[in-house]
């Protein structure tokens, strides 16, 4: 396996059709590896998260076979000339390099060796962010670095609860518990039988995707923490990566209206047979209906009725994501220090 460097953007832009096929062969496939996703996150680096950063995505060729890849980019981080992963890291969740599990371990030591030869860049740090507990990457990282005298660090970083989803709508209740299965069901039932008009919607083909974006945004914006996330250059990436998604057949960008009005919304990936919940927005006017639980509650509905095997809500212990059957997992930084 050799490495050819990719160092611009149209570069990389051209890889498109090769790229996300190797996502779909990797042993970590998630929405925010793909091409199109990882496209939108560059253009305004993060939504503005760096400063600053030069392109080098390393590829794995044998000929002219894609096996592998490391989408990464060098930048200022902790006083380090530091090679990072595309997407770190505040607003990707699952980041990884890219390969399938057998071409990892050759990937992985042709990566360091190459990181070792006149035409690496002058790194200090190799910061990997977001890589998830299952991911063999973090063993044959840590394995390769040490061999070569190098010092690695490994952190376990957030939770990511996962709902598996198995059975009926009555399955699924009955593996709560009784209190948060008695709670949800009375949230539901007091929604219908409010007297105003609740219903909810999955936004869809054809659809003015920029005008429920904004929607989206504004239902986020009431949120004072939220609303200082969503400066201009955050709001212009959002509106990239989720008209990347939705062109590309994996958003899943639902609203509960209450007597037409959107009262909340959930911005999820519907990719790969699970449903990851990115992040929400709650307009206060309606919170005596917990209008948040309701959409929630039909989301699971929906999931179940239309054969998702998960829920993940990845990063973050919120309370909530617990007391709708979430189950832990973490994901993990590793840091490789050049002796």
């Amino acid at each position: 396996m050799e490495i050819t460097a990719v160092r611009d953007k149209d570069g990389f832009e051209a890889l498109t059709d090769e790229w996300n096929a190797l996502v779909g062969r990797a042993a970590t496939d998630t929405p925010f590896l793909r091409h199109e996703y990882l496209c939108a996150w560059w253009d305004t680096l993060g939504g503005g998260e760096w400063p600053h950063g030069d392109l080098w995505v390393l590829l794995g060729k044998e000929g002219d076979s894609l096996q592998a890849a490391a989408p990464l980019f060098m930048t200022a981080h902790e006083n380090r000339a530091s090679l990072m992963l595309l997407g770190s890291y505040e607003i990707s969740d699952y980041l990884d390099l890219v390969a399938p599990a057998e071409n990892l371990a050759p990937f992985v030591e042709t990566l360091f060796d190459w990181l070792q030869g006149e035409g690496a860049p002058a790194w200090q740090a190799l910061d990997l962010y977001n890589i998830p507990e299952a991911s063999p990457t973090l063993q044959l990282v840590q394995a390769a670095a040490l061999r070569r005298g190098w010092h690695v660090t490994r952190e376990r970083l957030q939770p990511c609860p996962v709902v598996r989803l198995a059975g009926d709508w009555d399955a699924y209740l009955a593996r709560l518990k009784k209190k948060q299965r008695h709670e949800l069901r009375r949230k539901m039932r007091r929604a219908a039988d409010s007297g105003h008009s609740v219903t909810w919607r999955i936004v869809g083909p054809g659809e003015d995707i920029l005008a429920h974006t904004e929607t989206f945004m504004g239902l986020m914006a009431y949120d004072e923490v939220k609303a200082g996330f969503l400066t201009s250059v955050m709001r212009s990436a959002m509106r990239r990566f989720i008209l990347a998604a939705f062109e590309n057949g994996w958003l899943q960008l639902v609203f509960l209206d209450v007597d037409g009005e959107p009262a909340a919304a959930l911005l999820n990936f519907d990719y790969h047979n699970r449903i990851w919940v990115y992040n929400s927005g709650l307009n206060p006017k309606y919170l005596f209906l917990s209008p948040g639980w309701v959409l929630l509650g039909y989301l699971v509905q929906w999931a179940i009725e239309h054969g998702r095997s998960e829920i993940d809500f990845m990063r973050g212990d919120e309370d909530y994501k617990y007391r709708l059957g979430g189950e832990t997992t973490h994901i993990y930084r590793l840091t490789v220090l050049k002796a």
